[in-house]
């Protein structure tokens, strides 16, 4: 819990940006209540993300070095977007990955999460790994 705290903390100083990474994609999670399915799918920072009738955008992703407690937290603003209805903002905050409950979307249908912050491989990573 005092993780959280800190890193909320952190979050609102601006003192995380010199402690964490900022990471290029967040790595969520979605549950569709009516068919209770869970998809994991990836978010890019700045640009919209399907997920059932939800646009999800990731603003910022932020991922704690290895020799921290770990903890990822996203910024996330979700969207409503049904075909006959007009758009609804049914979330915009932050999300953490060790707490989805300290601030969770409210959906009837849907639940989204976030799992990990991740940067994208690099060409010389993946010649490594082969």
């Amino acid at each position: 819990m005092w993780t959280i705290v800190r890193l909320v903390a952190a979050l609102a100083s601006g003192a995380l940006l010199s402690q964490a990474a900022a990471a290029e994609t967040a790595v969520l999670q979605g549950l569709d209540k009516t068919t209770a399915r869970i998809s994991t799918f990836e978010a890019p920072v700045d640009q919209v993300v399907g997920f059932g009738s939800l646009e999800v955008v990731a603003r910022r992703c932020y991922k704690t070095p290895p020799e921290e407690p770990p903890e990822s937290a996203a910024f996330l603003e979700i969207v409503d977007q049904r075909p006959d209805a007009d758009a609804v903002k049914v979330f915009s905050g932050w999300m953490f990955a060790s707490s989805p409950a300290l601030s969770a979307m409210e959906h009837p249908v849907y639940d989204v999460w976030v799992v990990d912050c991740k940067q994208p491989v690099s060409e010389a990573e993946e010649a490594a790994a082969e």
